[in-house]
């Protein structure tokens, strides 16, 4: 049956090499099978600049590519850990970046695919950061900058969010509730699919006085997670590495 494969929050890294080779091994097995793969964001743990030439982003590449060869389009949609990926790898790759919120029409059915991380409205402090790293001055900025310099910067911005979740309860970290029926409703889908908040679930609700769905991705740590579509629905799928 055709369908259309969904990934999230992989936070791929050379500190986790389990989880690259179960990347690279769902690319040639079960992307293969697909109209089309998108990616929906936090593919890596953290991106510096297109021009950095760790090792891990190049073998990423090139599997990719080969996807797309294979005749698998694949599409991205950046994270919050990977906004500054640019066309430059993208087209390494051979994928398309699209915006922040997407709306799709697949097999007859309009859905909005997302990260999901401008859902948590709750979480107020991690908004103001978002709106300030969004600045296209400020990341022009910091990518100017020696690369030494940008990891040094990296390593401390990572260790401040890590300190500040410490302290935030579930709660805040969540898409807040109103956030989705009216992003929902301003595309005017009954489907959402997005990531970023590692709680892998199908959420039931009703948005335009119409049932909806709401199918979060999980992260990739000791398993995969993705999301089949289909004409007969959506299925959220964990998978072994």
């Amino acid at each position: 049956m055709s369908h259309t494969l969904f990934i999230a929050d992989l936070h791929l890294c050379e500190e986790e090499p389990a989880i690259t080779a179960g990347f690279l091994a769902f690319l040639r097995r079960d992307a293969r099978q697909a109209d089309a793969l998108y990616i929906l964001g936090d593919l890596f743990e953290a991106w510096i600049g297109d021009d950095d030439p760790n090792p891990l982003h190049a073998k990423v590449a090139a599997a990719l590519d080969e996807l797309r060869l294979a005749g698998v389009p694949c599409y991205f949609i950046h994270g919050n850990r990977d906004f500054l990926l640019g066309q430059r790898f993208a087209k390494s790759c051979g994928m398309r970046l699209l915006p922040e919120a997407q709306r799709l029409e697949l097999y007859g059915r309009p859905l909005l695919i997302m990260h999901g991380d401008t859902l948590c409205t709750d979480d107020e402090g991690y908004q103001r950061f978002r709106r300030k790293v969004h600045q296209r001055w400020l990341q022009k900025l910091f990518l100017s900058l020696p690369l030494s310099l940008r990891q040094r910067i990296a390593q401390k911005m990572r260790a401040g969010s890590k300190q500040a979740n410490s302290s935030k309860t579930m709660a805040i970290m969540d898409v807040n509730n109103e956030a989705v029926t009216y992003t929902m409703s301003r595309y005017q889908v009954q489907c959402l699919i997005h990531g970023h908040t590692h709680r892998p679930a199908v959420h039931t609700l009703t948005v335009n006085g119409l049932p909806a769905e709401r199918v979060v991705l999980g992260a990739w740590h000791t398993e995969g997670s993705m999301i089949r579509v289909t004409s007969s629905g959506t299925e959220l799928i964990a998978f072994p590495l």
